[in-house]
């Protein structure tokens, strides 16, 4: 078969995949590129490992129903990378079969801001420098606020400044079953020669090693062995090191060894920032107005944010009709209440000081009492909620507190709204008073 049918073959093989699984549809799709049809078998060239990864991983079955159906042939597809085999076989060391990186997830497609600064300029400079500064290096944060990424970032990064680099990235769920698969089968020696004689050591959510004494005890050794001998050490959690309960003292001493970077909830701008980006990986042409509803709708999550944009272009695939605000809206079940526009700062600090009986002047001072910190929480939250104030500007309003005192503020309201059935409905009601006081 020549190249050019074997082009025009991919082509159509493309076009089948992303209207059937539109989710996993990547822009650099288009760069795939096709390296040979013979005995049943098609390569596809893709540039980069992790592509190939990625395509094995979540595409593999598409592409092969796509490439029979349009063939007519039973054919196998297979994914190769600089005249490599396949996906399945382009490991040049075990090592790399633990290191599954996403495509996604570099330093080029991180939205950086105020919420992440620090942890993002310090993974740059592990990736760029490993073992010789910010070791060990932990970054702590709820769930879905971009620390996975940017674990893959550090490995995209490392690899791309020295190829041959042994990197381990595991979650501490897997390093733990690893540990307890080598006492039972005997290879406690291969184990500790698997995590204490390599590069880079990634371990994500390392809280899990609570209340598991032993796993501790190992980690201990495995964390000492590679610290003493100058590799890179990078740890995850959802709390800080001084917050994680039921974790050994000399543990948790070790991990503010290096450098403890937070990342908070993104703002408003960065969550608009953030979806834009996401749509850009897919190919989407997202209109600025439909970018502005999903950060408008999803506050603290990340991973919300890509689950409304996946939601939104069903929807408009499924309805046949263009991506629009009203269709956005109808997607996500907006209501349109909450879209009212034109609302002010001061139009949410008079409403409060109404509310709660206190004064403007005190929601606006450095006073910390119960009676005025609750109702200057409150403010902080629906600004948030209803302007696009950065949170720079909303704290500026309110004392002149910095940015991760309203994060705080934001996360305790939310947490009281949840929890508290009578505070619910008075923010509800306090809500709905001031958008139809300012329609």
């Amino acid at each position: 078969m020549v190249v050019q049918d074997t082009t025009e073959i991919l082509d159509r093989i493309l076009e089948r995949v992303k209207s059937v699984d539109p989710v996993n549809t990547r822009k650099w799709f288009d760069e795939l590129t096709p390296v040979s049809f013979d005995g049943g078998v098609l390569q596809i060239g893709c540039q980069d490992l992790s592509w190939a990864q990625y395509l094995q991983q979540r595409c593999q079955a598409n592409f092969t129903q796509a490439a029979q159906s349009i063939t007519g042939h039973l054919v196998a597809v297979r994914f190769v990378v600089s005249g490599r085999e396949s996906a399945a076989d382009t490991d040049t060391a075990a090592d790399q079969r633990h290191v599954l990186l996403h495509p996604d997830y570099t330093f080029g497609s991180f939205v950086v801001g105020p919420c992440n600064r620090l942890a993002h300029a310090s993974c740059v400079a592990v990736s760029q420098n490993p073992g010789m500064i910010y070791n060990p290096l932990f970054l702590y944060g709820n769930v879905g606020l971009g620390k996975t990424h940017l674990l893959h970032a550090v490995c995209h990064g490392a690899r791309k400044q020295a190829p041959n680099l042994n990197i381990q990235f595991h979650s501490c769920e897997e390093f733990v079953n690893d540990f307890i698969n080598a006492i039972e089968q005997g290879s406690l020696p291969e184990f500790q020669n698997q995590y204490r004689n390599i590069d880079i050591l990634i371990i994500d959510d390392v809280q899990f090693l609570r209340e598991r004494e032993q796993s501790q005890e190992e980690f201990f050794h495995t964390f000492n062995a590679l610290y003493n001998n100058r590799k890179q050490i990078v740890l995850t959690a959802d709390s800080a090191p001084q917050d994680l309960a039921a974790l050994e003292e000399r543990l948790i001493s070790r991990f503010k060894w290096g450098l403890v970077a937070r990342l908070d909830a993104p703002s408003y701008e960065t969550r608009v920032a953030i979806v834009k980006k996401k749509s850009h990986l897919r190919g989407l042409e997202l209109p600025d107005n439909v970018a502005e509803l999903i950060a408008q709708q999803i506050k603290t999550n990340i991973r919300e944010l890509e689950g409304a944009l996946t939601i939104i272009y069903a929807t408009s695939r499924a309805a046949d009709r263009p991506i629009t605000l009203e269709l956005a809206k109808q997607a996500l079940g907006v209501q349109e209440v909450t879209l009212a526009r034109g609302i002010a700062m001061s139009d949410i600090v008079q409403s409060i000081s109404e509310q709660f009986d206190v004064r403007i002047t005190d929601l606006q001072s450095k006073k910390r009492s119960q009676s005025i910190a609750l109702p200057r929480q409150v403010c902080m939250y629906l600004a948030r909620s209803l302007t696009r104030h950065s949170l720079e500007e909303i704290g500026g309003h309110l004392g002149g507190r910095d940015h991760s005192t309203v994060v705080h503020a934001c996360t305790k309201i939310e947490q009281l709204y949840k929890d508290d059935a009578a505070f619910r409905d008075r923010i509800d009601r306090l809500t709905s008073h001031i958008i139809q006081s300012n329609r």
